[in-house]
């Protein structure tokens, strides 16, 4: 859940990361094994309440107030220990049935958030995997906890992906376990900073309590100098407006972060986190299923503009730009028609900018941005159709779109851009392997194998071809029976 600079305040409290780059990739493992105590703070950096085993026999350790100064955090103004919610240790009989409707880890198939970081656009995709972690939190016992990817692009460009563990105790909060962060610059990794593991790193960490009270206080993350944060929660009950409709039960809570700052929170029934601003900068839901799945006919502007879109691609590739200039004007009259019938006001922001990018890409003849824009337009189509189809099938279309992305850098000459390209690719397939064929998914894995290895020769004319056939691979790939 960190993110590097926006990160802090923009995280989705749970909802993160895929299988994805795990090939040769070895987290780096911060080893911060502080002595732990159970500890309170007032609200000054003053005096610390601790109490030993035998007055809180089943309290949950927390770090000491000599931890926290050496993090450089002594002097925030955290809650005492009586006032925090998070503190007595959980019991875990069913850890993956996590129907807390406020955190739905295991019914939220899929969510998508939009918005904006450093006067860029913002969009994270997070997706419950099928498999489960096992993790030892405390000396001879393990929970089985569920797992989340979560994938953040900054202007069009994997910025983040990780992955999430999570728990539901007894009592129906709900815990975090830890994530594996991968942050990326120029398409490749540059740190891990932020992965951390209960048990290893410090205590599990309460993303949920079970029924929210307003002036409870909880830690989402608990590991100093590594990821921390504390909430209070200020509003309950509050009705928020939802992608599709309005959305009652949602709650406010005030996130005090490792550098002082706040800034508020809200979780809504059926999505989890749901919309965060911290100076400037916001990210807030678009869409998530099942909570905006319909059984209603898919709208068939949607279908046209996926079309539209890809034969403008085409076109754009091969420089035809008279074609082009039409399949731009015919893709901006679609829209407009969608719009009159839309949903998700972040999902429209997002479709226009794509649709003035694709104009002027192709009013300027600028190859490389037409192909990106018209990626970009067919993005938002699949984005939308995630209400009417299964989430398989809209990764399938997105990977098939991310070889597109490859063909379009690679002709560019952007190797930066096709190893980022990469990594995408690489993490969808972590996505969408549980419901391929074998035969398929060994068709994916050779197609990837092809791709890294050209990237790593620096080949992009080889790439360019193992973007063809990602394309081709993924478009023609069949669930498993």
């Amino acid at each position: 859940m960190t993110h590097a600079g926006v990160r802090e305040a923009l995280k989705p409290c749970g909802s993160r990361r895929s299988g994805g780059l795990r090939r040769g990739v070895t987290f780096a493992a911060f080893g911060l094994a502080a002595t732990l105590v159970v500890a309170g703070c007032d609200g000054g950096g003053g005096s610390r309440e601790s109490y030993g085993a035998s007055s809180l026999p089943s309290s949950l350790p927390q770090p000491t107030r000599a931890r926290l100064e050496a993090a450089g955090l002594g002097d925030l103004p955290v809650a005492r220990a009586s006032e925090r919610v998070d503190i007595a240790t959980p019991t875990f009989s069913s850890p993956t049935e996590i129907t807390n409707p406020l955190f739905p880890i295991s019914d939220l198939r899929s969510a998508i958030l939009s918005g904006r970081v450093d006067a860029k656009p913002f969009h994270t995709e997070t997706t419950l995997l099928p498999e489960t972690r096992l993790i030892e939190w405390t000396q001879n016992e393990t929970v089985e906890t569920r797992v989340s990817q979560y994938i953040a692009y900054l202007d069009g460009r994997i910025q983040e992906a990780a992955l999430d563990f999570y728990a539901q105790a007894d009592d129906g909060s709900v815990w975090y376990f830890g994530e594996e962060v991968h942050e990326y610059r120029d398409g490749s990794v540059f740190s891990t900073e932020g992965t951390w593991l209960a048990g290893r790193d410090g205590p599990p960490a309460m993303i949920m309590p079970d029924v929210p009270r307003i002036g409870d206080v909880h830690r989402p993350e608990n590991i100093p100098a590594v990821a921390f944060e504390e909430v209070e929660i200020k509003t309950v009950a509050k009705t928020v407006a939802g992608p599709t409709g309005p959305v009652e039960g949602a709650i406010v809570g005030r996130e005090l972060h490792d550098d002082g700052s706040y800034s508020d929170k809200i979780f809504a029934p059926g999505y989890g986190e749901f919309y965060s601003a911290h100076e400037g900068d916001v990210e807030a839901m678009a869409l998530g299923v099942p909570a905006d799945s319909t059984e209603e006919p898919e709208p068939s502007e949607l279908d046209a503009l996926s079309l539209t879109s890809e034969r403008l691609f085409h076109s754009s590739q091969r420089r035809e730009w008279r074609r082009a200039r039409l399949d731009a004007k015919r893709a901006r009259i679609i829209w407009e028609s969608y719009k009159q019938q839309a949903v998700s006001r972040w999902l429209m922001r997002e479709g226009n900018r794509a649709i003035e990018a694709l104009v002027t890409s192709v009013r300027s003849r600028d190859q490389a941005k037409a192909g990106t824009a018209a990626i970009d337009v067919a993005q938002t189509a699949l984005d939308l159709k995630l209400r009417y189809r299964k989430p398989l099938a809209i990764d399938l279309g997105r990977a098939a779109l991310w070889g597109r992305q490859v063909v379009v850098d690679a002709r560019d000459g952007d190797l930066e851009a096709v190893t980022g390209d990469g990594a995408v690719l690489d993490w969808i397939r972590g996505r969408v392997e549980h419901g391929l064929s074998a035969v398929d998914t060994t068709r994916v894995d050779a197609a990837l194998l092809v791709l890294g290895e050209s990237i790593a020769d620096q080949d992009l004319q080889t790439a360019r071809k193992a973007g063809a056939r990602l394309i081709n691979t993924f478009e023609k790939s069949h669930p498993a029976s």
